[in-house]
């Protein structure tokens, strides 16, 4: 076997290995066992939201299971195929292994990222907040292309997008909007694109076809599920109800249903504006306790603190990233230096580079602080 396919072989081998120790292997198919006779019982669904946890922790390890069989599956088979094409000098078959082999080694790389997203909330619901900085209908516009290339990304890799509150722009565009966005992970993969975002771009807008640059900033927190105790002292909330001002359509609402809560000791306002009034204070009440969950969590992890400290307005100076479409074509993250000229890839939810060098970076460092405390 060649050096490089040996190579793809050994990468591969380790990303399983740790794949293994991530999942405790020896003991998930007792897992399993005891998740399939809880799904058994006739009085699981009598508490939903327990009930659907349960079903989401259970596919999670099935999938889990699955992923490493498949990945040691394909591995002994390619390894084969090469000791099968040396042995008949069949070039084609040898070449088409190896080639195999470094697709498998990416693909183990990234199952091993993922499993490496232990964090408290990696595995929760995430909330998405987009809002326009200032430079009026560009900031606005640039903030509705950032929403649609989250909600690519979400849709591409399965997870299910509602949107909580919108605030249409007064020319085009968006000034704010909310999501929610479900699915395994969904928080431990968003959380890195907090901060603002930064677009240089001809103006559609400017009838002189000068450059602007145009900024948003974006804000991921996760959503608090029942494990995780948040008090919120109602005297310290202001509840305001209006209408809607969304932008049509689907998202139009005709009575004053929309909520919003003002938590008064810190400032934080979230909103819903969904049909019933009854169900927006619900998703806001959520949101809100998300809100303050993700300040714990700052207080707890001195990067993320950092980060949040100095969040600042949406402009020079609080760049996570830059999307350049004039004069050149690029997309540079200014905290891993990850850049591609794909940017239309990218605007249409192509992310997973720049958040795996990002948790990637996370998990470097935090492994250095381990080792040192230790």
């Amino acid at each position: 076997m060649r050096a490089e396919a040996q190579s793809h072989v050994d990468a591969t081998r380790k990303s399983l290995a740790l794949l293994r120790q991530r999942m405790d292997w020896d003991t998930a198919e007792h897992r399993l066992e005891e998740f399939n006779a809880m799904t058994e019982d006739p009085s699981l669904w009598n508490d939903p939201d327990k009930a659907q946890k349960l079903m989401r922790d259970r596919q999670m390890l099935v999938d889990a299971m699955e992923t490493y069989r498949s990945i040691e599956r394909d591995l002994n088979d390619n390894i084969e195929l090469i000791e099968l094409g040396e042995m008949e000098d069949d070039a084609e078959v040898v070449a088409e292994a190896e080639a195999a082999l470094k697709a498998l080694s990416a693909k183990a790389a990234q199952k091993e990222l993922e499993a490496l997203l232990d964090g408290e909330a990696d595995g929760n619901d995430t909330f998405l907040e987009i809002n326009s900085g200032a430079g009026g209908t560009e900031s606005c516009d640039w903030a509705s292309m950032l929403a649609r290339m989250y909600v690519r990304w979400a849709e591409k890799h399965g997870y299910k997008v509602e949107l909580q509150a919108e605030s249409a722009g007064e020319e085009a565009g968006i000034k704010s909007a909310a999501y929610k966005i479900s699915g395994p992970n969904a928080y431990g993969w968003l959380k890195s694109e907090s901060g603002v975002h930064r677009l240089v771009r001809i103006s559609p807008y400017d009838s002189a076809a000068r450059r602007h640059t145009s900024f948003s900033s974006v804000w991921v927190y996760p959503v608090v599920d029942d494990n995780i105790e948040i008090e919120v002292n109602p005297a310290d909330i202001r509840l305001d109800t209006y209408r809607s001002s969304g932008a049509g359509g689907q998202h139009v609402n005709t009575t004053d249903s929309a909520v919003r809560i003002t938590h008064i000791p810190t400032g934080i306002v979230v909103t819903s504006s969904e049909k019933s009034q009854h169900q927006n204070r619900d998703i806001a009440m959520k949101a809100l306790k998300s809100r303050l969950y993700q300040m714990e969590l700052d207080k707890r992890n001195a990067a993320i603190n950092e980060a949040h400290e100095n969040k600042g307005d949406a402009g020079w100076g609080n760049q996570i990233r830059s999307y350049v479409l004039q004069p050149y074509q690029m997309v540079k993250d200014l905290r891993t230096q990850v850049e591609t000229s794909d940017t239309q890839g990218v605007l249409d939810g192509d992310l997973d580079k720049f958040m795996a060098a990002t948790l990637a970076m996370d998990l470097s460092g935090k492994s250095r602080a381990d080792s040192q405390q230790d």
